[in-house]
């Protein structure tokens, strides 16, 4: 396992999401673009199909994930896939999606954090084209069929409105298809670096269909390609997140105060936070991303001022709503991590308990629980992620809200030490739950030292990756960097007891 020094050293090194059968699928299609690019994503889409036929994450199954990727995959292959063993792919996806869209309705709402990024406007999208290929038949009153009819009511929502870099619905910009362009305001739709929402399959759809053969954009997806030979990511870069989370899992263990080098390569990226912070807006997951966002600005608010220096609250208040703090501008439902995160940064800004803010953050938290004491969130699919932020930054403002939270985490730790909310444990999951006992035993001297060392031993044999994908975009992901720092912050941790 690597340390703290060599993760904060690899920092915009090296690519660290998992690639994405959605994303690599819609490269695939830029064959008469650029050959060589389609070429390797189309081998990597065939390299990667799932033994049930379905393409997605093999774990967790989870069904919004598991659709998008296997209609993309499968029109990808349709377009490009000329030999017998493309054919085969291409009928066992089939089989696949059926059995995934049988019941689709109960299926679907098996997914406890609901739908993936951009769901119900991109999926409509993928059925009418799978359709005029005659890869499945018309679906009419089937829930893809269904789902059609609630893209037509989305769309007309943004009527009047011009999908460009200024909104968020850009990342999702490949929703309109070749039948709703006009809906794109073309020439504010790129960003700097030529993507398009730093989205790897909007930008693959811009170079195709908005403006075919775009050497910005082909000039923006081709190292990423190759980089993770011929697959890519959901969202790319992600810079700033990556910093914060590193920093973020670093900044509850001692390790900053007690290490020389440690505290230099942090200060260099504090100083990056800080240089690129936007006065009133904060900051957003990519410099390169032209939006700033409540969540990313919760975060680095905290970590800056943990470490001494001195960022600007406007920025975070500026995304207080009447019932809570909001993530983007115009999102359908409210995060619970937002409104968890924002108490990280506004109890260093020296809100007490009593404070309006506070009290709203917390009433929206408390009323999005679990029964049993838990949460989930939008944008990752377990909820030891949410929980254990809750437990962490909570704690000095609702003791009781993290008691019942500590007794569930309990309850559901497994016999040999680790956490899974779905049929496996991962290790991702486990690191949470030490990282949230190990501080509320420091908070309320009460003690969970078997368990937490029962965890630990088991974490320190099962830290090294691959790791589930367990983060959700337009399909689920994993950004290795921030995992292995979680990993290394619970291990820290549970040596310092």
């Amino acid at each position: 396992m690597e340390t703290f020094s060599e993760l904060l050293k690899k920092i915009d090194l090296e690519s660290n999401l998992s690639s994405t059968p959605y994303d690599t699928a819609w490269i695939a299609r830029l064959k008469d673009i650029e050959p060589e690019m389609s070429n390797q994503a189309l081998e990597w889409i065939c390299e990667h199909q799932l033994d049930d036929g379905s393409w997605g994450a093999s774990y967790p199954l989870y069904y919004h994930d598991r659709i998008i990727c296997t209609l993309s995959a499968m029109i990808a292959l349709t377009y490009r896939g000329r030999r017998h063993a493309d054919r085969i792919m291409i009928q066992n996806g089939l089989i696949a999606l059926d059995k995934l869209t049988s019941d689709a309705t109960q299926r679907l709402q098996l997914d406890p954090n609901g739908a993936t990024v951009g769901f119900e406007v991109i999926v409509p999208t993928l059925v009418a084209e799978a359709e005029k290929l005659g890869i499945i038949k018309q679906q009419k009153e089937r829930i893809l069929g269904k789902l059609s009819r609630m893209r037509e009511i989305k769309m007309k929502k943004l009527s009047g409105i011009k999908v460009s870099r200024f909104v968020t619905v850009a990342h999702s910009a490949e929703m309109t298809g070749i039948d709703k362009l006009n809906l794109l305001d073309v020439e504010n739709l790129q960003e700097k670096n030529g993507s398009v929402g730093n989205s790897p399959s909007a930008t693959a759809h811009f170079a195709l269909y908005v403006d075919p053969g775009n050497r910005a954009a082909l000039n923006y997806l081709s190292p990423i390609v190759s980089a993770r030979g011929g697959g890519a990511p959901t969202l790319s870069p992600i810079e700033v997140f990556e910093r914060i989370w590193v920093l973020w899992n670093l900044s509850i263990t001692n390790l900053y105060w007690e290490d020389k080098e440690i505290a230099t390569l942090c200060n260099n990226h504090l100083d990056y936070l800080e240089q690129h912070w936007r006065q009133g807006q904060g900051l957003g997951f990519s410099d390169s991303f032209t939006l700033t966002d409540g969540d990313d600005t919760n975060v680095a608010y905290e970590i800056l001022a943990k470490f001494g220096r001195k960022p600007e609250l406007d920025a975070v208040l500026q995304y207080e709503e009447e019932d809570w703090f909001r993530c983007f501008h115009y999102e359908a439902n409210p995060s619970v991590d937002v409104n968890i995160h924002v108490l990280g940064a506004l109890r260093y800004a020296g809100f007490e308990k009593s404070h309006p803010s506070i009290q709203k953050a917390i009433r929206f938290i408390r009323s999005m629980r679990r029964s049993g004491g838990y949460w989930f969130d939008k944008w990752n699919v377990s909820p030891y992620y949410t929980t254990s932020h809750l437990i962490i930054l909570a704690k000095e403002y609702d003791d009781d809200l993290c008691r019942e939270s500590i007794r569930w985490m309990l309850d559901t730790q497994k016999a040999d030490g680790s956490w899974g909310f779905y049929e496996k444990s991962t290790a991702e999951e486990t690191s949470y739950c030490i990282q949230a006992l190990v501080i509320w035993q420091r908070y309320t001297g009460k003690s969970f030292l078997g368990r937490v060392e029962q965890a630990r031993y088991w974490l320190l044999k099962n830290c090294e990756p691959p790791y589930p994908p367990l983060w959700i975009d337009k399909s689920l992901y994993c950004p290795e960097i921030l995992v292995k720092s979680s990993i290394l912050s619970a291990l820290t941790l549970a040596d310092e007891k």
